[in-house]
């Protein structure tokens, strides 16, 4: 199990446009038609009671007490607490994928996914006077050898700011910085959604269609701008077959953002299902147009070539990658030791000083600042 507090010297935010009218959309939606009858948005609120999410209880308020005292200063008071909720003989909290629930859950069982974990860290670092909100990454996307994406991940953390232009990300599960495709920030509406759409899936793999629906729904009520939370609502539909349904809430999600991948991918599996083969090769299309514009897929493509140590053609791929996303610190940073690879000691130190200068997470300046004195000193012993 890794904890982890990561310095962020900026943050670096993505986020997709905003459609007016998502929330009349919602209201719109029709029932979910099944075997045994009809559930109605009248059911939501008794089928989907929505928790709070990041109550205290008094030993919740004992424990920041103790291991947290205002006393202390910000940075102080945060390191102290997250001590306190991993250490070994204090809460011990650990990693469990399936371990939902709130603040209160959480802390009396000792297991937490990243989400759950996020609502127990804002929870205690409130107490503790701490300025903490919810933060939404994306993962970096992966591809199948035939160029096929395979589904992209998204992950929760707390954001903690404990000064002005200084703040820290706190993870159960941290990923690794070059995993880290894009971030931003979440409210607590947005947290209390994507509960809602953790228990909907939930439902949906243990066979419970009508708690699934309520709360895909619920969730949507509480953050209809989120696109992700459409296609999972695509989901339910599909699989109580309604079809129609779940074509409309994948094309609301791409109203929302064009360019959100999984609605794409939806829809092709989708019209393969319905045997609408024009429409399936349309959206075939469009997904491999949607991949060819994608950096990490460029990326994707030098790491392999870098993989059978063939430089020449993963600066190639790496290139490309640069001129969708010229300012991404990650990238640069891979160009360039692709140039150190290739002995082309000069292009590697620009482009790794470009990285630090763009860089927002501090463990990384540090590794790419490493990483600039080797190109430095390979330079010096090639000129000597």
């Amino acid at each position: 199990m890794a904890f982890a507090i990561l310095l962020l010297a900026g943050l670096a935010g993505s986020g997709c446009s905003v459609l007016p009218g998502s929330g009349a959309a919602v209201a719109e939606l029709p029932p979910l038609r099944l075997a045994n009858g009809v559930v109605t948005l009248d059911d939501v609120p008794a089928l989907a009671p929505s928790p709070e999410l990041t109550a205290l209880t008094e030993p919740m308020r004992a424990f920041v007490a103790r291991y947290a005292p205002r006393t202390l200063a910000p940075r102080q008071r945060l390191n102290s607490l997250h001590e306190a909720i991993k250490g070994p003989g204090m809460l011990a909290v650990g990693y469990d994928p399936f371990a939902d629930g709130d603040a209160e859950t959480v802390f009396d069982s000792g297991a937490a996914n990243c989400l759950s974990y996020a609502h127990l860290f804002v929870a205690l670092a409130r107490e503790a006077g701490l300025n903490a909100s919810y933060q939404w990454l994306e993962v970096r996307p992966q591809w199948t050898r035939l160029g096929e994406r395979v589904a992209v991940s998204l992950h929760v953390n707390v954001l903690v700011k404990v000064s002005a232009g200084e703040q820290y990300m706190v993870d159960i599960d941290p990923l690794q910085p070059r995993d880290i495709a894009a971030s931003r920030k979440l409210g607590d509406r947005d947290a209390r959604a994507l509960q809602h759409n953790n228990l909907a899936m939930a439902a949906l793999a243990g066979a419970e269609p009508e708690v699934a629906w309520a709360n895909a729904i619920r969730a949507l009520q509480l953050s209809p701008d989120l696109p992700e939370l459409w296609v999972n609502l695509a989901a339910v539909y599909r699989h109580a077959e309604q079809f129609s349904a779940a074509e409309n809430a994948l094309f609301q999600a791409l109203k929302i953002d064009s360019g959100e991948r999984s609605a794409m991918n939806n829809l092709v599996v989708l019209y393969s299902q319905l045997g609408r083969e024009g429409e399936r090769e349309f959206w075939v299309e469009r997904v491999n147009r949607h991949r060819d514009l994608n950096p990490y897929y460029h990326a994707w493509l030098g790491d392999k070539a870098g993989e059978e140590e063939d430089w020449t053609t993963a600066l190639d791929h790496y290139r490309q990658a640069l001129k969708l996303e010229p300012k991404n610190s990650r990238l640069l940073y891979s160009t360039g030791i692709i140039h150190f690879r290739l002995a082309q000691y000069d292009a590697a130190e620009r482009l790794v000083e470009r990285a630090i200068a763009t860089a927002t997470l501090r463990p990384d300046i540090l590794d790419y600042q490493v990483q600039l004195a080797a190109v430095r000193r390979r330079q010096l012993a090639d000129t000597h």
